[in-house]
């Protein structure tokens, strides 16, 4: 009787240890995402979590796996952030302070910064982000234009460009220099701003084009759509 009560205990033991060991993973990549990027080597998160890289596999098969259990629900968030900007009255105000958050939360995360500015295969929650950023932004341009508040030649692309460009200097400027992005984000949108804009001298880059130059220049890397 004591041997069946024995085993009949020891799934739930076995549960528990499986959740420990995801709970352990999805913390040490977290941690080592934000410090060295989503290209840290998975045999280090292993490490870290104190668990075999036969554990790692087993729980998350793949890279997008993994990335997609750690960011998932600081992504949902960010979409909550997009639809209160969408909300906004003022869409030129809205659009900037949606940045602003954006790039709080990637201020001091290497592996954040990189999937809003490169492009990676992407779970469903990460694909849904970068559909909603790309909404977001388009949505808030045109009515920022009129609402005779943005340059009227700008496109969703440009921004989404210019961003990744200065989101991938971030975590290494909030280093030397805490907020110091706060400047360059600023000077970004006031070139945007309508009062004051001369033409262009090329046309913008289309959907493909910027999803083209931001897989190149991550390497295969995160995206913003």
């Amino acid at each position: 009787m004591s041997t069946s009560g024995s085993s009949e205990r020891r799934p739930p033991v076995l549960r528990a240890d499986a959740r420990r060991n995801r709970e352990a993973l999805v913390a040490a990549a977290r941690e080592l995402f934000a410090e060295q990027g989503l290209e840290v080597p998975l045999d280090e998160i292993a490490r870290r979590a104190g668990v075999g890289n036969a554990t790692l596999y087993r729980r998350f098969p793949t890279r997008e796996v993994l990335i997609e259990a750690v960011f998932g629900e600081s992504l949902g968030a960010s979409m909550s952030d997009g639809e209160r900007a969408r909300a906004g009255e003022d869409a030129f105000a809205s659009l900037t302070a949606y940045m602003e958050r954006i790039f709080e939360g990637l201020a001091a995360d290497r592996g954040a910064i990189e999937l809003m500015t490169t492009t990676i295969p992407a779970g469903p929650t990460l694909a849904a982000l970068r559909e909603h950023n790309h909404a977001t932004v388009g949505t808030l341009v045109r009515r920022a234009q009129e609402q005779g508040t943005m340059r009227p030649d700008v496109v969703a692309e440009d921004l989404l460009f210019a961003l990744a460009a200065l989101g991938r200097c971030v975590p290494s400027a909030a280093a030397v220099a805490p907020g110091s992005w706060r400047r360059h984000l600023a000077l970004l949108f006031d070139g945007l701003r309508a009062e004051g804009a001369s033409a262009l001298p090329a046309p913008p880059l289309t959907a493909e084009q910027l999803d083209g130059v931001l897989a190149d220049v991550g390497g295969g890397g995160g995206g913003n759509r």
